[in-house]
């Protein structure tokens, strides 16, 4: 696949801007201010959320991968209460099964009832060759899909790629609704591009290109191949790239998704490597099995405990801010303004996914049994992804 020439902002800008112009585009109105800024600008406050700039707020606490080709799998997603679903045209397809993955998803997505879960198409890279006729297909569906993932994205050639095939594919649809984009980093180059790449998908948005950028997943198995790391269960040779990674989310106020426990019988083992990413600040975690979204959503959900002592803290700081104090002591210990800031996020992410499960009309998380023998055989097996 060719990349972009250097003339495609070019001749981009006045397409897009014949779809959206500035003063409409809705990261203008949200800034109301005489220049083109994105929502990291907009205010000095790191809890700009994505209602102030008109959008919904979507969860993937679990994001589990579901192989395009596979139609029964396929049919079983609305009967998981799973965050987000990844139908996938990628690493989970054969490359003799491309084309039937393309056609599989799109009648899905237009037969199927989802629910509160996100719908996602992970489409091939761009450099494979595939990636074009991925999004041709899947863009022709009478039902788009909430987000789209790039995967392999190493340096801003692939999200202007990106930008150009949402602009074609969308352009005679001037009534869709522009999707969220969640890239993939799985190699080191990708690593160290990761913010001039966040700049480029934002700089695009903000000029009408139909796409938000929402999101960044740790693709850690390519990741170790591409580095020449080998891969340990504590996870200690991807300890920096975790850590960079969610490091640039967060200045870009997008989630951030962490490696799969590829081993996806052990469920305490998983349980202890989704706690320990919640506690690195990642947003949510890859899953390739249904035995695995109950224990990592759960363990991406605040406590009841962690609830209380956020809304016990922020009240003390209230009555002292009140008083005229600042720093105060709270269940002994001295409280000053980073811990207000983690008391804030932890009940934000709570009023988060709350309202998006009033949004779509579903109550609490329902638990999931342990898979049987006999339904362990309908899993996405290790084996059939490389993440």
């Amino acid at each position: 696949m060719a990349a972009p020439t250097k003339g495609f902002l070019v001749r981009l800008v006045p397409t897009l801007l014949g779809r959206h112009t500035f003063q409409t585009h809705p990261r203008w109105q949200a800034c109301n201010c005489g220049r083109v800024l994105n929502a990291r600008h907009c205010s000095d406050d790191s809890s700009t959320s994505e209602a102030s700039l008109g959008r919904k707020f979507v969860p993937r606490r679990a994001m589990m991968y579901v192989p395009g080709n596979d139609e029964r799998k396929l049919k079983k997603i609305p009967s998981l209460d799973l965050d987000c679903v990844v139908m996938d045209c990628e690493d989970g397809v054969a490359l003799n099964r491309k084309e039937e993955a393309r056609s599989t998803i799109l009648r899905m997505l237009d037969e199927l009832e989802f629910g509160r879960t996100d719908i996602a198409v992970r489409v091939n890279a761009m450099t494979s060759g595939l990636a074009e006729e991925d999004m041709a297909v899947t863009l022709t569906a009478g039902r788009l899909p909430t987000t789209l993932m790039l995967p392999k994205v190493e340096d801003v050639r692939h999200i202007d790629w990106f930008a150009e095939q949402m602009s074609v594919n969308l352009n005679k649809r001037e009534e869709a609704k522009a999707p969220n984009l969640v890239i993939f980093v799985e190699s080191a180059r990708g690593l160290l591009n990761l913010q001039g790449i966040c700049e480029r998908a934002f700089e695009l948005s903000e000029l009408g290109a139909p796409f938000h950028l929402d999101g960044i997943v740790f693709g850690s198995d390519d990741f170790c191949a591409d580095i020449g790391a080998t891969r340990t269960v504590d996870a200690q040779e991807l300890l920096y790239a975790r850590q960079k990674v969610i490091t640039v989310a967060k200045a870009y106020r997008l989630q951030a998704i962490d490696l799969v426990h590829i081993d996806y019988k052990d469920l305490e083992g998983l349980q202890t490597q989704a706690l320990k990413g919640a506690q690195m600040g990642f947003t949510g975690k890859q899953v390739i099995h249904p035995s695995q979204i109950p224990v990592v959503q759960e363990a991406f959900t605040p406590s009841e405990e962690k609830i209380n002592w956020a809304k016990e803290l922020i009240d003390g700081f209230n009555q002292h801010q009140s008083s005229g104090a600042g720093a105060f002591v709270f269940r002994g210990s001295m409280i000053d303004m980073p811990l207000v800031l983690q008391a804030r996020n932890i009940l934000q992410t709570v009023q988060n996914i709350t309202e998006h499960r009033e949004a779509t009309g579903t109550q609490g998380e329902r638990c999931t049994e342990p898979k049987t023998e006999d339904s362990q055989s309908e899993e996405v097996k290790p084996d059939d992804e490389k993440k």
